[in-house]
């Protein structure tokens, strides 16, 4: 990582497109989302536009260059309204080195001060122990697998469910 590390969070805007764009179009980022490779600015454009109250989408920004993506949204259904799901992808040069931790802590920080959510879920490919690490680091457990969830590299794979309840521990709930 630089020496002038600083590294802000902004909420996902018109001028971050381009970083989107280029953000999820390394191969190598695209391959662990479940983002399709070679999408336009456009597409990203589209997602703006479809912003809403129930979805916060931030980026990280290092010396103007976007590094991270978080994206949560509350559910929409009543009987779901208590729960919302969180994908992200971080810049292959900055995984490990704490972008991901700064992501996910601003995007929980919201789900449980602002939008009053008990439980958080995401998927994550059963191979991706950085990530799986991390999510574990804040609190989310693996609920199930997903056998043959995806299409990477020509291929199906399986993923992992994983979620975090706010304020229970697996212990405290058995």
């Amino acid at each position: 990582m630089p020496s002038d590390s600083v590294i802000t969070l902004e909420r996902f805007n018109e001028s971050h497109i381009v970083g989107i764009t280029a953000l999820y179009n390394d191969p190598a980022v695209a391959r662990q989302v479940l983002q399709m490779p070679f999408q336009s600015a456009e597409v990203w454009r589209q997602r703006l536009m479809a912003d809403n109250e129930r979805a916060v989408k931030l980026v990280a920004i290092h010396q103007g260059s976007v590094i991270g993506n978080i994206g949560l949204e509350q559910f929409s259904r009543i009987r779901r309204s208590h729960a919302g799901s969180v994908g992200m992808g971080v810049a292959v040069a900055w995984q490990g080195k704490g972008v991901g931790s700064k992501l996910l802590a601003a995007a929980l920080d919201v789900a449980d001060n602002w939008m009053n959510l008990q439980r958080v879920e995401l998927s994550v490919y059963a191979d991706n122990e950085a990530a799986i690490g991390l999510y574990q680091k804040f609190g989310f457990e693996t609920e199930g697998l997903f056998r043959d969830y995806a299409v990477r590299d020509g291929r199906l794979v399986d993923t992992l469910s994983m979620a975090r309840l706010r304020g229970t521990s697996e212990a405290q709930r058995r």
